[in-house]
């Protein structure tokens, strides 16, 4: 049976790259057309050559009787036949291997993750969207209340690891024990260890890093102990000058595809913190209204 499943998948690689070489024009990735060329797509040994891999090699892959690509070989083939995301994720499928992590443009927002956070309970949920290195891209209301502004920051100051490990913004409030302070810690360095090697060590994540380790002690005696894990589940607990105190659980929802992150708080049940986000909220608003009532007058 697994041959069977092995045989079917190493024959949906062949047809996918055929189709894939036949539909692509010569002279979209440069070459000329000669007037001996009996087909409109590539050739096979122009694949081949576009990939850097051999013409023998390659044409056993479109045979079916190459053996595994390796990862490398995916990418120079995705990359030689100008596949699409969807094509290119299909193609590391049929190879047996995921795909590599791409990182999205700096700044850009997942507009179906912008959408999750804009449909929270404004008035309940502090709530904000993160790249895979936790770097705050959007924010909605009332986290912005409860944190102050963290996006298009200098550096790394709109990063939530640098928040808790280098500058104590994510601490200074909190009422977590330092033992649980110290769990949230090494939740945070064994997710971002997943991350570092999901990006393959590129620039951004070795620098983001390298400068955590000379900013913070407690990082590096973290990072050091090598633990791993996507584990998100955390309880927080903080102490805000206006309400009083706020009891939330951490929830996460990651996009499969840009790899962002919408970061939620929510209420702890039977507590006080949902009344005292509510109040919170309207006080706002209160203040919001009062200076802008204030600015007109001064007109």
């Amino acid at each position: 049976m697994r041959e069977n499943s092995e045989m079917a998948m190493r024959d949906a690689l062949a047809d996918f790259l055929r189709r894939r070489r036949d539909a692509l024009s010569p002279q979209v990735v440069g070459l000329r057309i000669g007037q001996r060329r009996r087909t409109p797509g590539l050739r096979r040994d122009e694949v081949a050559r576009l990939a850097n891999m051999s013409t023998t090699y390659y044409e056993r892959l479109e045979q079916g009787r190459g053996p595994q690509p390796s990862a490398a070989i995916v990418a120079g083939l995705a990359r030689a036949l100008q596949l699409d995301a969807n094509e290119r994720a299909y193609l590391y499928l049929l190879a047996g291997h995921a795909e590599p992590v791409a990182a999205a443009p700096d700044g850009a927002v997942d507009t179906s993750l912008l959408s999750v956070m804009e449909a929270v309970e404004a008035a309940a949920s502090p709530a904000f969207v993160a790249d895979d290195l936790a770097t705050i891209l959007a924010q909605n209301e009332l986290h912005t209340m409860l944190f102050g502004p963290a996006t298009n920051m200098p550096g790394w100051e709109g990063n939530l690891f640098w928040w808790w490990f280098v500058s104590h913004h994510g601490r200074r409030s909190m009422l977590n024990s330092p033992d649980q302070q110290e769990a949230i810690g090494r939740a945070y360095v064994a997710g971002l260890r997943v991350v570092v090697a999901e990006r393959g060590y590129d620039a951004t994540t070795v620098a983001l890093v390298t400068d955590l380790h000379a900013a913070s002690a407690e990082f590096s005696r973290m990072w050091h102990e090598h633990e791993v894990s996507n584990s998100t589940s955390l309880i927080v607990s903080m102490q805000d000058d206006r309400v009083g105190r706020l009891d939330f659980d951490h929830a996460l929802t990651v996009d499969p595809r840009s790899r962002q992150r919408l970061h939620s708080l929510h209420a702890i049940p039977d507590t006080p913190t949902r009344q005292r986000l509510t109040t919170l909220w309207a006080l706002d608003k209160f203040h919001s209204a009062e200076n802008l009532a204030e600015v007109s007058a001064l007109r």
